[in-house]
């Protein structure tokens, strides 16, 4: 039974990739997720929630500040979070709790406020400021390599090779052809295996009246694509419905410039180490294989989500905690012959959403399927800890929903933005003949249309969703849809009108002082 005379406990799991539509609870015909399951029977799972920006780091400072980007401003990985902006870890450490990070963040430290020596400034993968590391999982993965090492697996092969199938290290040697073969670490030693592990010990550790804070960060079932036994061949690459796609990628790339571009800069070996060529000439029984490969890298999560359920009740924690179960953007796979995330298709930025707070049971095992976004996550914990949300953040409180409450004024359409110059190399720049700044694209989605207005004078996008669900037949042209065009494009500029940054906007400086809300440094509150 909860403790009323208490802060509750907070676990935050993010898993990085993870479709929308891939929980059984959502109603999948194949992904058997029972523990995510179980989560939902007794929270709030929200059927059409969205990510507000791809990838990993935009997506992320969405996630963490409430910040749409056109306000965050994090648009590649590598792009810094300004310092003066304030995040969920700083709000919760300014609430007595300890926030504490299991995986990553992929947030990069402003640069203005480190020494230009600093090597801080040399990754994208920098920490959340607020949150206290007990153990950093980052993209090279040494804190697991080591771990397996201890176990006496052989991990030599270092990241990524790693994730390659055993025989395809040892021979260092693949074709095109994607196997189901399982890599040289068990279903117990998988880095998800190992955070979970480290969260349990940490857990045992926590005093028991003390309320805590964490935040799980899954790499799984992100890239590279390939799980251990018996998830790789959990599931039969027969199963599973039609990809949405044209009948050719280059009939696919017909419909827009962005995606003639897309779909030429995917690589397979981003996906599959030691593959080569392009992910869009892959052919369907790859994708199929690797499809199966991802819905088992989904189970093997979901087996994991178990393991942590476990803890927190064998820790007398279970009522006393709210969990949220999300994902920071999505997976194409194989729709529109794409692997990845970005762009503006569903594939990329639909993505689950599961609450239970133990203090509210009205809802319990109730669907959601209003809109939902990434930046609603923020302002939702900040107002089941009791604290009113800054006025200046752009997501939305989704408490009502988990007290069975239908909220007035909520949004009847899903943001969200994509941002896809090249800094580096300057690559999108020349290939559409505009400059980074233009590189970009804003997409509003209702329940029957989705339109999508490009930057650089690029043309836009409009599909009709009850006649084409797969996305595949723009009608911006159509002089039929033309007022629909323009209704959505006046909704899209008002929408960006109304959520220009507030940091300042709704404060004044009077003869009495300060009147209004300032959104102060550092911590992130009113």
């Amino acid at each position: 039974m909860a403790r009323k005379d208490r802060r509750p406990n907070v676990l935050l799991i993010t898993c990085d990739q993870w479709r929308g539509d891939c929980l059984s609870a959502a109603g999948h015909k194949v992904v058997r997720t029972p523990n995510a399951d179980a989560l939902a029977a007794e929270g709030v799972l929200f059927r059409q929630h969205f990510g507000g920006a791809a990838p990993c780091s935009p997506a992320r400072a969405c996630l963490y500040t409430g910040l749409y980007q056109m306000n965050n401003r994090v648009c590649r990985n590598g792009t810094p979070l300004d310092a003066r902006h304030g995040n969920i870890a700083l709000s919760a450490r300014s609430l007595g709790y300890d926030p504490t990070l299991f995986g990553y963040t992929d947030v990069s430290p402003d640069p203005r406020m480190l020494a230009p020596g600093d090597p801080r400034l040399k990754s994208y993968e920098g920490v959340l400021p607020g949150f206290t590391v007990r153990q950093l999982l980052p993209e090279h993965q040494k804190p697991w390599l080591s771990w397996l090492k201890a176990r006496g697996i052989d991990s030599s092969a270092g990241f990524p090779d790693i994730h390659r199938p055993a025989e395809e290290i040892v021979a260092a040697t693949a074709d095109g052809t994607v196997t189901t073969s399982p890599p040289v670490y068990s279903k117990d030693e998988t880095p998800a295996a190992f955070l979970t592990g480290e969260f349990a010990r940490w857990l045992g550790e926590q005093e028991r009246y003390t309320p805590w804070f964490a935040h799980l960060s899954f790499l799984s079932p992100h890239p590279p694509f390939i799980v251990p036994e018996p998830y790789n061949s959990m599931y039969d690459p027969a199963d599973g419905t039609a990809f949405r796609r044209a009948a050719s990628w280059q009939a696919e790339v017909q419909n827009h410039p962005y995606l003639a571009y897309e779909l030429g800069q995917q690589q397979r070996a981003n996906f599959r180490p030691g593959a080569e060529g392009k992910v869009r000439d892959w052919g369907d029984d790859n994708f199929r294989r690797i499809r199966a490969l991802y819905y088992g890298m989904i189970s093997e999560v979901d087996a994991q989500l178990g393991r942590i359920w476990q803890a927190i009740k064998a820790a007398d924690a279970w009522d006393d905690t709210i969990i949220v179960l999300t994902s920071d953007h999505a997976e194409m796979m194989g729709d529109h012959f794409m692997l990845g995330k970005g762009g503006f298709f569903d594939g990329s930025f639909h993505i689950p959403l599961i609450i239970r707070d133990p203090r509210r049971r009205k809802a319990a095992g109730a669907c959601v399927d209003r809109f939902t976004e990434a930046v609603d996550i923020a302002p939702t914990l900040l107002d089941l800890l009791g604290q009113k949300s800054p006025p200046h953040l752009d997501g939305q409180s989704l408490k009502p929903f988990l007290d069975a409450e239908e909220p007035g004024n909520w949004r009847e359409a899903a943001h969200w933005e994509f941002d896809f110059r090249s800094v580096a190399d300057g690559d999108a720049e020349r290939h559409f003949g505009i400059g980074p700044r233009q590189c970009n694209l804003a997409v509003i989605r209702t329940k029957q249309f989705k339109y999508v207005h490009f930057g650089g004078g690029l043309p836009p996008l409009l599909f009709d969703l009850e006649q084409d669900r797969d996305e595949l037949t723009n009608v911006a042209a159509d002089p039929v849809y033309l007022p629909v065009r323009l209704e959505l494009a006046e909704r899209l500029l008002a929408w960006r009108a109304e959520h220009l940054d507030q940091s300042l906007a709704l404060a004044e400086l009077t003869e009495d002082g300060v009147v209004g809300h300032v959104a102060g440094l550092p911590l992130f509150q009113s």
